[in-house]
């Protein structure tokens, strides 16, 4: 009897002993040891993979396990689309916020920044209007039919969690509570802390690695709600033209991102003002309301013999499942009217690439356009037709699709992008119908009304602000793979002290190098968003509009070098950098930098 490994068929023999390896694997990751105690307890190479044992490593041969069996057959397309609900705010919060930590309820607990140690530097300025509480907790859920429930964590105990819609100029406070077992179940850790990315956020609300806080504590997080330059270059109220829309939370604990997002602690909060209303009467007129719809990928492996959600934080390349999930479901399918919707899309990794195409598979020669409106949290000046979108980890897409031309059709949002390991995708675009089948679109809903706007009109959002001021340091950061794990400059990340300072109220150029040779990287840098000046020393090219358009991911690909344009506005604090593969940044590809008064000008930092 023959079983499938990686699309390999193995003997029965072979499979045991990768069955076998794979389950002592599952033992250390759920005694959820870090790459730090791994290497310390002599389990992991200097090059940073599991030690070459029989009975460890699946390939004990090879200091490289990435023997993974595949997982049990699903049937596609069987389960609709969940929508995430919209978070609801609740009247108070009990005990009331504070803008200082409250150590009464959250006392330190010994690690150096573990809980809120820092006072809230907007809180006095810009008082919540709205507050939240949510509470990170297992829950149970179907992923597909044919698998068994899975126990995930989640934001409120569901995965995605709540949509939170925030209108700027109304602050809010969200009080995360922190209810997650002990016992992780196979793997995750139970202490954690949530990034809003990337929002303009006050360092101490910003989900900072190391702010963790542990099971029944709480953390409160004020998100004052105001555009970047608010309080520097653009007073009062800030730059109408650096207003985001698409956001996504998750977490962000230090050296667990990976494990944590992958259990489920991941979800979409969307911001609106005068123009991205959210009512496409008014303002810029875009798709809303049910025609308006936040989409999660992620795609995942479950264990051969349960069926159970699998987690192998051993394969530092990167992991890559072979079940394709959107919003939770494996492949589900949506049911839309003849006319425009929004969708929002997001890869959450944890180290996939896409390259999603609207397929009909009834007519695999077609070139189906759509429009793309927006560059992770950022409209683009105006809507650019598209026939694919490019997607690494933790980038969003905003694009604008017309079904009228699809009445009575289906079609299939498809991953045409290969990608054979966690490396990085071969930039081998796939033939129709021969990809990763995400999404069935069912167009066969009543005829409906449309008000949004037409994208073929080339209608205009927002300008991008000027990048030609003059920098008062250009910083370069070489990614790369050495000591046991991904590195920044021949550096692991340390919570204790900045890599470097960046002073208030300043333009800087930060130079990303990729000397890893054939990994790709997707570098997040937070709080601010940039604009790329130059691809291997030469202007963006391809797309312009996408490619020039305001940015916090980065896709640093083969051999490539990237300049990009950056202000550091308003607030002050501790901020990382990191490669948002989070099998990466967890083995420890990111640094902490600060914002401060008076900054260094350290140009290798």
């Amino acid at each position: 009897m023959y079983h499938n490994v990686l699309g390999k068929r193995v003997s029965r023999a072979r499979f045991k002993e990768i069955i076998t390896a794979m389950r002592n694997r599952q033992e250390l990751i759920a005694a959820q040891l870090s790459r730090r105690d791994l290497i310390k307890m002599g389990l992991l190479t200097s090059a940073g993979y599991l030690i070459p044992k029989r009975g460890l490593s699946a390939r004990w041969e090879s200091p490289i396990p990435d023997d993974q069996p595949a997982s049990p057959p699903t049937t596609p397309f069987v389960e609709q689309l969940p929508i995430m609900p919209v978070k609801q705010s609740v009247a108070s919060l009990s005990p009331a916020p504070t803008v200082c930590p409250n150590t009464a309820i959250n006392p330190a607990t010994g690690f150096p920044f573990e809980g809120r140690t820092r006072c809230h530097q907007a809180f006095t300025q810009f008082p919540p209007q709205v507050l939240y509480q949510v509470v990170q907790q297992p829950g149970q859920v179907t992923m597909s039919p044919q698998l068994p429930t899975q126990t995930i964590w989640g934001f409120d105990g569901i995965a995605p969690g709540p949509t939170y819609h925030q209108t700027y100029g109304q602050p809010i406070l969200v009080r995360n509570v922190n209810n997650l077992p002990l016992n992780n179940g196979g793997f995750g850790i139970n202490s954690v802390t949530t990034h809003l990315h990337n929002n303009h956020t006050p360092s101490e609300s910003d989900g900072f690695p190391c702010d963790f806080f542990a099971e029944r504590q709480y953390y409160d997080q004020h998100y004052p709600g105001v555009l970047a330059g608010f309080a520097s270059d653009h007073p009062p109220h800030g730059d109408i033209n650096e207003s985001l829309s698409t956001l996504w939370y998750h977490d962000h604990r230090v050296d667990f991102t990976s494990q944590n997002i992958y259990k489920g602690l991941a979800g979409f909060f969307l911001l609106f003002n005068q123009f991205d209303t959210g009512d496409e009467t008014t303002g810029f007129h875009l798709p809303s309301g049910e025609f308006d719809i936040p989409m999660l990928f992620a795609d995942k492996v479950f264990d051969p013999t349960s069926g159970l959600l699998f987690f192998d934080t051993f394969n530092l390349d990167g992991i890559l499942g072979d079940k394709f999930l959107v919003n939770g479901k494996i492949q589900p399918f949506l049911h839309v009217h003849p006319r425009r919707y929004r969708f929002r899309w997001l890869d959450s990794g944890p180290s996939r690439f896409y390259q999603i195409f609207l397929t009909d598979l009834n007519n695999l020669s077609a070139h189906n356009a759509f429009w793309q409106i927006a560059n992770d949290g950022n409209l683009l000046p105006t809507p650019v037709q598209v026939k694919s979108v490019r997607i690494g980890v933790a980038e969003r897409v905003d694009v604008i699709i017309d079904f009228r031309p699809f009445a009575g059709k289906t079609i299939y949002l498809e991953n045409r992008l290969e990608q054979e390991d966690g490396r990085g995708p071969t930039d081998n675009i796939l033939r129709a119908g021969h990809g990763n089948l995400l999404l069935k679109i069912i167009v066969d809903l009543p005829t409906v009304a449309d008000n949004s706007v037409d994208p073929a009109t080339r209608p205009q959002f927002y300008s991008l602000p000027s990048a030609t001021p003059t920098p008062r340091v250009t910083r370069r950061f070489d990614f790369d793979n050495s000591n046991g794990g991904w590195t920044i400059n021949d550096q692991f990340m340390d919570c204790n002290a900045p890599r470097f300072t960046v002073q208030q109220n300043t333009v800087e150029h930060w130079i990303l190098i990729n000397s890893s040779g054939d990994w790709q990287h997707p570098i997040h840098i937070h709080f601010e968003e940039f604009q790329i000046l130059s691809i291997n020393g030469h202007p963006p090219a391809a797309s312009p509009l996408v490619q020039t358009g305001r940015k916090d991911v980065v896709r640093l690909e083969f051999d490539t070098t990237i300049e990009l344009f950056f202000r550091f506005r308003d607030f002050l604090g501790r901020y990382p950098m990191h490669c948002h593969n989070t099998v990466h940044e967890d083995h420890a590809m990111m640094l902490r930098w600060d914002i401060a008064p008076v900054g260094d000008t350290n140009r290798n930092p």
